[in-house]
C-alpha cells in the first residue's frame, strides 16, 4: 500500500483528479475523538500502509499539535512524519492533493515526506479580500487599513511564495466576471521577466491549474480575470475550508491557489532531487531536512572550545 497522507480536517481533501490519486486519512482533533481512538486509528493506518505522513498546518490549535506528537510518542514509532506546512488553507488543501499523487510512485516514504518543502515553493497561494484590517499574516500598511473601510474595497492578496498586496481599482474590480476585463487583464499581467500590472499578484511562469473557493465575496475575479492574466491550463471551484476565514481575517474572500497538476511533472520534479540518507533515522531523503525525524542533513558544527575561543580574541 502506499505511504498514507493524513491532513486534520477533511475539507483539507480536495477531490481526486484521477483514480489513481488515494484519499487522505483524517485525524480528527481532541474535541471529537479521544486518546484511546486515536492511537487505535492512527495504529490501524500504520499498519495498513506502513508510513503515515501528517501535514500539521501552522494555525492548527495548540492542543490538535499537542495529540498528534501525543500519539506519536505513546507508539513508540519512528514512522509517523508531522510536517509543519505554512501556507494558507486552500494551498495547504493543494500541496496535500500533490503528496497524495506522489504517494502512488515509487518513492519512498522518508522522500515523500522530505518532499513537501520542495513541493511547497511551486504553490501560489492568496486571496480576493474585502479587508485587511485584520489580516496579520502578511505586512498590510496603514494606507491599506484605512482603505479597508471602504464598502467596496477589494484586495488583490498573495501570500505565498512571496507576499503581495494591491488594492483593485477601475470598473473591473467590483464586477461578477466579464470577458472585456479578463482580456484586458490576460494582455497586462506580465511584463519582461514575468512582473504584474494593475495591481495583479505576479503569477507562475510554469504550467498550472487554479483551485478556488469563495467565501462571503460576491465576485468572479478570480476565474474571469485572474486565471487568464496567469495563464492557467484550468480553473475548478471547490468549498472554502473551515478555518479560511480566520487565516486571512475576513470572511468576505474567494481563495484562490495554483500548483502543478501533472503527476508525471510532479514526479520528475522530486526524482531530479539528488537523494541522501538521514544520519539520524536512516530514512532516504531531499533536500537539506529528513520529513520523519527533522535532522538536518549535515550535523551543526560543535561547539567552539576554549582554546578555539581564546585563538579568536587574539
Amino acid at each position: 500500500m502506499p505511504t498514507a497522507i493524513a491532513v486534520t480536517s477533511a475539507d483539507l481533501v480536495l477531490p481526486a483528479p484521477d483514480r489513481h490519486t488515494p484519499g487522505a486519512a483524517v485525524l480528527d482533533p481532541p474535541e471529537r475523538l479521544d486518546l484511546d481512538a486515536a492511537l487505535t486509528g492512527t495504529a490501524a493506518l500504520l499498519e495498513r500502509h506502513g508510513h503515515l505522513v501528517a501535514v500539521v498546518p501552522s494555525w492548527l490549535p495548540r492542543a490538535t499539535v499537542q495529540r498528534l506528537h501525543t500519539v506519536r510518542a505513546i507508539l513508540e514509532t519512528d514512522r509517523i512524519a508531522l510536517l509543519d506546512i505554512d501556507l494558507p488553507p486552500l494551498g495547504t488543501a493543494l500541496l496535500v492533493r500533490q503528496l497524495r499523487q506522489l504517494s502512488v510512485f515509487d518513492f519512498s516514504p522518508g522522500v515523500i515526506a522530505s518532499a513537501a518543502r520542495l513541493l511547497s515553493h511551486y504553490i501560489y497561494a492568496g486571496a480576493l479580500l474585502g479587508s485587511v484590517a485584520k489580516l496579520d499574516r502578511i505586512p498590510v500598511g496603514l494606507k491599506a487599513h484605512a482603505r479597508s473601510w471602504s464598502p467596496s474595497a477589494q484586495f488583490a492578496v498573495l501570500a505565498h511564495p512571496a507576499p503581495h498586496l494591491a488594492r483593485l481599482s477601475g470598473a473591473g474590480a467590483g464586477r461578477t466576471g466579464g470577458s472585456h476585463g479578463a482580456g484586458r487583464a490576460a494582455g497586462r499581467a506580465k511584463g519582461s521577466g514575468g512582473e504584474a500590472a494593475a495591481g495583479l499578484p505576479p503569477g507562475p511562469e510554469f504550467a498550472t491549474h487554479l483551485t478556488f473557493a469563495r467565501g462571503q465575496l460576491a465576485s468572479d475575479w478570480v476565474a474571469a480575470e485572474l486565471a487568464p492574466a496567469w495563464q492557467v491550463q484550468g480553473v475548478m471551484e471547490n468549498p472554502l475550508p473551515a478555518d479560511s476565514a480566520g487565516w486571512w481575517g475576513t470572511p468576505k474572500l474567494v481563495e484562490f491557489a495554483a500548483g502543478i497538476p501533472d503527476p508525471a511533472v510532479l514526479y520528475q520534479l522530486v526524482a531530479s532531487v539528488r537523494r541522501e540518507e538521514c544520519r539520524w533515522c536512516g530514512l532516504e531523503l531531499i533536500g537539506d531536512r529528513c520529513g520523519f525525524c527533522a535532522a538536518p542533513l549535515t550535523a551543526p558544527p560543535p561547539p567552539a572550545g576554549p582554546a578555539s575561543t581564546a585563538r579568536s580574541r587574539r
